[in-house]
C-alpha cells in the first residue's frame, strides 16, 4: 500500500448590483422572513413586485467599510488554505439524462475523479460501461449508459468510482420523450429547432440567452419546463415564450412551469437565460416542450427532495386524506365544520387565501397539529391561528388559543444569523408540527394561511392538514460533519463516504421529534464491508443531535458497499426502527459567504474504501477493549498516534463527542508525539454508572502533496479518534 497522500485538483432573486452578488445576497427558495437576525430578518427589508425580498434596501443600510472589510476577510481566508482532504466529487454529466429504452454516451467532469473506471446508479435499469476508442481502450471520463425500457421515469443517483473511491452523487434523469442535445443558439438568428414533445439537454452560456424555435398551432396548449435546481444544477432559469420576431409573450422567472396556449399558428421562440445571466458547465438544464390537452392537469416533473422533507410523512399516515377543504371558507361565517381527528387536503389558492375550519373540543384535550406543504416541494410558509368562539350578549367573541408557525431546525442557529455553524443543512421547515392544548369547552376556529400567499395565484400550492391524538415518533437525517473555520467562514462540501485506510469519519445525525416523543435514539449502520466498523453515539433523551463514527482500519481492502442506516428507540414499550435519510451538498462550496449552498436528500447510501492512500493521522485508544473507571474518579485514556505525513504546526486541540462528555475541556496533544493521554473527570461530569462511547476530534492543517516531489499545500482537515468505549462502575464507598 502506498502511504503517499495524493492531490486535489484543487439564486432565486435578481441581482441588484455587483456588490450584492459578491456579498452573496441571493436567498434560498425557502426565504424565512420570521427567522434569524441577518439578511432574512432585517427591519428595513422590502419586497419587489414578485413579492421577493429586495436586498438593495438592506445593503444600502450597511456601512460601506464593513462590507469591504468583510469581503477582504473572506478573500484572504479563502486563499490561505483548502478545506478537507481531496474527495471524489462528480460535478456534471452531459447529457444529464435519457429516454427509457435507449443507449447514450455520457461525458463526466468532477473533482478528484482521476482514474474513474465505473459509473454506478441506484436503479438496476441503469447500467454503464466505459466508452472504448478504436483500439479498445477506455476513453477518459466517458461512459456508455444503457437505460432499460422498463426503467421508470424519474431522477436517480449517479456516481463514479475513482482512485479515491466513490464520488458524490449527481442526478441522472429518465423520461419517455425523445431527447436532443443543444447546438449553438445564443441568438434569435441561430435559434435551435425543438420538436414538440421532446427534451433538450443543455448548458447555459454566461451573459447569454439560449433560443429555441418550435411550430405552434392556434388554440393548442403547450407546457414548457426547464429542469434545473431539481436536477442539481446551479441555474435559476428564466423562461420566455416569444413570437417569431422575438417579442415576449409569456415570461416565467421563478423556475416554474410555463403553461401557454397559442393564439396563432406559426413559429414561436423559447428563450432561456439564467436569472443573473451566469453560465458555465454547472448551469446545465433539461428543457422540455410538450403539447397537452386544454382541460388536462399539468404534467408532473421529478425532482430531488429538500433536506426538510425527511420529517414527512408521519409513520402510518394514510395514502390519501379522508376529506378536502371546501371553498368558500375564508370568513368565520363560512368556516368549514370538521370533527377531530381530521386528515384534510387543501390549497393555498387563490391569492391571500385563508382556509377557516371549526370544530368542537373539550377542555383538557390535547391534539397535535401538522401541516405539510413546503415538505411537499411547494414554496409556502404555513401559519395557523386557533381561537375559542363564544357569544356574549349576542356578539361573537374570539379568544386566541394558539398560533403555530415553523418546525424548528434540530440544529443550533449560528451566531451570524444566517444558517448554522458549519454547513447550512437545515432540518427544519416552514411547515407546522405543534401541540394544541384545549383550555375551554366549546367551539374552536382555526385559520390556515400561507404567509407568502398574498400575491401568489397557484393552485399547485397544496397542503395536507392533520389533527390527531399524540402518536409519538421521530424522523432522522444525517450528513458529513463539517468544521468551523476562522473569521466566520463556512465551507459546505459534498462529503461522500469515501474512506482512506486508517481514517475515522463522522456523520451528524439529527432528529425531528413528533408528538412529544422524548426518548433515546440508538444509531445503527448495517452492511459494512470487511475492515470497516461503525459506532453510533446516540441521540440522547430530549436532544436532537447524535454522531455516527465510521472507521476503516489500516489493512481494509478496497471495496464498495451499499449501507442501511437506522435509528432505534422504544416508544410506549414498543421497539421502533426508523430510517436515517442521508443529505449532501449539491455542489461543493468552499466559502458560503460568496455562494448559497444547496443541500438535498439522497436516495441511497454507498460507502467505499480506497487503499491508494492512508489517513494523514490516526488516533485510537491503546486499549481496544472497554476502559473501566469508577464514579467520581478521573479516568485516564492513553491514546496512540499513527502519523503518516507532516502538519503545519505541532499541536492538535481536541474536544469530545458523545452524550454526557461534550463538556470535557479542550486539550492539546502533540502532533510530533507517538502517544498522548485524555483525562475524563467523571466527578465533574457527574457521570453515572453505565456503558458509554465517546470520541475526540479537532482540526489540523495537513501538509498535503499532490505527488511525492510536489510542493506541499496546506489543507485543513478534521481529525477524529476511533470510538472509545468506557464502563463506569459504582463507587465502593458508602
Amino acid at each position: 500500500m502506498n502511504s503517499t497522500i495524493f492531490g486535489e485538483s484543487s439564486q432565486d432573486f435578481r441581482t441588484r448590483s455587483t456588490l450584492i452578488e459578491l456579498f452573496g445576497a441571493r436567498q434560498s427558495e425557502r426565504f424565512r422572513m420570521k427567522r434569524g437576525v441577518g439578511w432574512d430578518h432585517c427591519p428595513v427589508q422590502t419586497t419587489d413586485r414578485d413579492n421577493r425580498p429586495n436586498h438593495l434596501s438592506i445593503v444600502s443600510f450597511l456601512p460601506l467599510a464593513l462590507i469591504v472589510l468583510s469581503l477582504g476577510v473572506v478573500s484572504s481566508t479563502a486563499l490561505a488554505q483548502s478545506v478537507c482532504l481531496p474527495m471524489p466529487r462528480l460535478l456534471t454529466t452531459m447529457p444529464m439524462g435519457g429516454s427509457s429504452g435507449t443507449q447514450i454516451e455520457v461525458t463526466i467532469t468532477g473533482e478528484n475523479i482521476e482514474s474513474a473506471n465505473a459509473m454506478v446508479f441506484n436503479h438496476p435499469g441503469l447500467t454503464a460501461l466505459p466508452k472504448l476508442d478504436a483500439n479498445g481502450q477506455p476513453v477518459p471520463n466517458m461512459f456508455t449508459v444503457a437505460i432499460a425500457k422498463e426503467c421508470p421515469t424519474g431522477v436517480y443517483e449517479s456516481r463514479v468510482m475513482s482512485r479515491l473511491g466513490i464520488s458524490s452523487s449527481r442526478v441522472f434523469s429518465v423520461d419517455t420523450l425523445p431527447e436532443v442535445q443543444q447546438t449553438p443558439n445564443t441568438s434569435l438568428a441561430k435559434a435551435m429547432e425543438l420538436g414538440v414533445n421532446s427534451i433538450c439537454n443543455a448548458a447555459m452560456t454566461a451573459k447569454s440567452v439560449d433560443h429555441y424555435g418550435f411550430q405552434a398551432k392556434k388554440d393548442h396548449r403547450y407546457v414548457v419546463f426547464c429542469s434545473a435546481r431539481g436536477i442539481d444544477s446551479k441555474l435559476d432559469p428564466v423562461v420566455i415564450i416569444a413570437d417569431e420576431t422575438g417579442r415576449d409573450l409569456v415570461v416565467e422567472r421563478r423556475g416554474d412551469i410555463l403553461d401557454f396556449t397559442a393564439k396563432s399558428d406559426g413559429r414561436h421562440i423559447i428563450k432561456v437565460h439564467e436569472l443573473t445571466f451566469k453560465g458555465g458547465p454547472a448551469f446545465f438544464y433539461r428543457l422540455s416542450l410538450q403539447e397537452v390537452a386544454i382541460d388536462s392537469a399539468l404534467p408532473q416533473f421529478a425532482s430531488t427532495k429538500t433536506v426538510s422533507s425527511f420529517s414527512w410523512p408521519p409513520n402510518g399516515l394514510a395514502a390519501k386524506p379522508s376529506m378536502a377543504e371546501s371553498e368558500p371558507n375564508n370568513l368565520g361565517s363560512q368556516a368549514q365544520k370538521i370533527s377531530l381527528p381530521c386528515d384534510s387536503s387543501g390549497t393555498f389558492y387563490p391569492a391571500a387565501d385563508v382556509d377557516t375550519f371549526e370544530f368542537t373540543a373539550t377542555k383538557g384535550d390535547v391534539w397535535w397539529v401538522e401541516v405539510a406543504s413546503e415538505r411537499l416541494g411547494r414554496p409556502t410558509d404555513a401559519s395557523i391561528l386557533v381561537q375559542h368562539v363564544s357569544v356574549e350578549n349576542g356578539i361573537e367573541k374570539l379568544t386566541d388559543v394558539a398560533e403555530f408557525t415553523d418546525i424548528a431546525s434540530p440544529m443550533k442557529p449560528s451566531s451570524n444569523g444566517y444558517a448554522y455553524d458549519g454547513p447550512p443543512f437545515d432540518g427544519g421547515s416552514t411547515d407546522i408540527l405543534s401541540k394544541l392544548e384545549i383550555k375551554q369547552d366549546g367551539i374552536h376556529r382555526m385559520q390556515l394561511r400561507d404567509l407568502f400567499g398574498g400575491t401568489r395565484v397557484d393552485p399547485r400550492n397544496i397542503y395536507r392538514l392533520v389533527l390527531r391524538r399524540a402518536a409519538p415518533d421521530f424522523a432522522l437525517a444525517a450528513w458529513g460533519l463539517h468544521m468551523e473555520l476562522r473569521n466566520g467562514d463556512r465551507n459546505a462540501l459534498s462529503k461522500p463516504l469515501a474512506l482512506r485506510c486508517g481514517s475515522t469519519i463522522a456523520l451528524e445525525v439529527v432528529a425531528v421529534r413528533r408528538d412529544g416523543f422524548n426518548g433515546d435514539i440508538q444509531l445503527e449502520l448495517q452492511g459494512l464491508p470487511d475492515g470497516v466498523s461503525a459506532q453510533g453515539l446516540k441521540i440522547p433523551a430530549g436532544k436532537s443531535r447524535g454522531i455516527m463514527l465510521i472507521t476503516a482500519n489500516q489493512e481494509a481492502p478496497s471495496c464498495l458497499s451499499k449501507l442501511s442506516f437506522h435509528g432505534k428507540s422504544s416508544i410506549e414499550g414498543v421497539d421502533v426502527t426508523r430510517p436515517v435519510h442521508m443529505a449532501q451538498m449539491a455542489w461543493p462550496i468552499v466559502d458560503a459567504w460568496g455562494e448559497i449552498p444547496s443541500p438535498r436528500l439522497m436516495d441511497d447510501i454507498l460507502l467505499s474504501v480506497s487503499n491508494s492512500e492512508y489517513a494523514p493521522l490516526s488516533i485510537a485508544a491503546n486499549e481496544k477493549t472497554v476502559i473501566e473507571g469508577t464514579v467520581g474518579e478521573k479516568l485516564k485514556i492513553p491514546l496512540n498516534h499513527a502519523k503518516r505525513t507532516d502538519f503545519s504546526g505541532s499541536v492538535l486541540q481536541l474536544k469530545a463527542l458523545g452524550d454526557g462528555f461534550e463538556q470535557i475541556p479542550r486539550f492539546d496533544v502533540s502532533l510530533d508525539a507517538a502517544t498522548s493521554e485524555a483525562t475524563v473527570d467523571l466527578a465533574a461530569l457527574k457521570t453515572l454508572p453505565g456503558e458509554y462511547t465517546l470520541a475526540f476530534y479537532g482540526s489540523a492543517v495537513v501538509k498535503y502533496k499532490s505527488k511525492p516531489d510536489a510542493t506541499p499545500q496546506d489543507v485543513a482537515e478534521i481529525v477524529i479518534t476511533e470510538p472509545i468505549s468506557i464502563r463506569v462502575k459504582p463507587s465502593e464507598k458508602k
